[in-house]
């Protein structure tokens, strides 16, 4: 395991990129008082944020980052393009979308947000491709430092790798403790393309399973702590979000602990807990 001792610790992508280890998501984080949530992020010490034209909070970071005083190139910023912008003319008006909703001139590392528009899109693989091609000119432009993938499976992403000039750098999916999706991290570690977890604390039923409350007992943090710890311990970038200045705090201090062999293998042997429903070949599960 390579040996982190902080959020601003990085990974090296596979073109020489280096992104911190953690960062701080902004999808239903900014609701109320947006700049302020995402400022108070930015002072408690991360430089590192997720955002996406879905999420309607580019605008918001754009503003924290430009009022924060700090120099853009200190920060690590992602965004990623919606369902309905794909395909090679949507993907390029899409990221000039985001880059002006953000007030930057470039992107550190920009994503096509889901494989396909719907579970029964029938001509996926050639929308994909089209729309990576377009992703891979942004790349070769300069309007983005690193170009990757979310919520892409397999199958998905060896359509792009058997038909692309540039190779993904980058696969964000749902990763926590009770949903770790073990083929497609398996996948991404074997051809070099770093995972980054969504939801990695799960939801209220992974953070009251007994056997996380336990573990977080027996090394002093919370529950959430113990899922964050978990991803960066598996060589996955937990994307945690917060809208509270100590559990944002709390997030970011993964550093003073390290769970045991037996323990992540218990937490690896989790029953199924906590998915969202959302996969990217079937219809969102109500659960």
């Amino acid at each position: 395991m390579m040996r982190l001792n902080h959020i601003s610790d990085t990974y090296t992508l596979n073109n020489g990129v280096k992104i911190p280890c953690v960062a701080f998501g902004t999808y239903k984080a900014a609701t109320g008082d947006n700049v302020g949530i995402l400022k108070e992020a930015v002072a408690s010490g991360y430089r590192y944020f997720d955002t996406a034209s879905f999420y309607g909070t580019e605008s918001y970071l754009g503003q924290a980052v430009k009022e924060s005083g700090i120099p853009r190139e200190e920060f690590f910023i992602t965004s990623k393009l919606w369902k309905d912008e794909m395909g090679y003319e949507g993907a390029k008006a899409a990221c000039a979308d985001s880059l002006e909703r953000l007030g930057t001139d470039y992107l550190d590392l920009y994503l096509i947000h889901w494989p396909q528009p719907s579970p029964d899109h029938r001509d996926w693989k050639r929308l994909d491709i089209e729309t990576w091609r377009a992703l891979e000119e942004l790349y070769e432009a300069g309007k983005v430092r690193a170009v990757g993938l979310s919520n892409f499976l397999p199958h998905h992403m060896d359509n792009l790798l058997k038909n692309c000039w540039i190779r993904p750098m980058v696969d964000q999916i749902e990763f926590h403790p009770g949903y770790t999706q073990e083929t497609v991290v398996r996948y991404c570690q074997e051809h070099g393309i770093l995972v980054q977890a969504w939801s990695p604390i799960g939801r209220g039923r992974v953070l009251e399973d007994e056997l996380i409350v336990e573990l977080a007992g027996k090394y002093g943090v919370t529950p959430a702590q113990v899922c964050l710890r978990y991803a960066l311990q598996r060589g996955v970038v937990p994307l945690p979000k917060s809208s509270s200045a100590e559990r944002m705090r709390q997030n970011m201090d993964l550093f003073s602990f390290e769970l045991s062999e037996e323990d992540m293998y218990r937490i690896g042997a989790m029953p199924p807990a906590g998915w969202s429903g959302e996969h990217p070949e079937r219809e969102r599960a109500r659960l």
